[in-house]
């Protein structure tokens, strides 16, 4: 798998190259294939800003967050992932997936 990170108005120090990559390896626990994940990374006059695109073979994934802290904005990206991901794992599971609810009442 290959990481993308890409920056705008900062450096990518092999510290926050490490940090990302454990975030990402978090996903791992959820059994996909992550293809081509994308990093972000902005410097903004608030703080940080950092989006992150996924694609996997269920769906793409995307999210993004500003914060004061980077280490803490790519944290919150990596919440609002793992949740896409559950999300898109357990569609299938769901109740509206099995049949309509007008289906149910005749």
């Amino acid at each position: 798998m290959t990481l993308n990170i890409t920056s705008k108005q900062m450096e990518i120090t092999p510290a926050i190259r490490t940090h990302i990559e454990e975030k990402l390896a978090k996903l791992g626990k959820w059994q996909t294939q992550l293809i081509n994940p994308h990093f972000i990374l902005n410097k903004t006059p608030k703080g940080f800003s950092v989006e992150a695109s996924i694609h996997t073979p269920l769906g793409n994934l995307f999210a993004s967050s500003e914060c004061d802290d980077m280490y803490k904005a790519i944290g919150e990206v990596e919440e609002k992932l793992e949740r896409q991901l559950n999300k898109l794992q357990h569609k299938g599971e769901s109740r509206r997936a099995d049949e309509s609810l007008k289906d149910s009442f005749k």
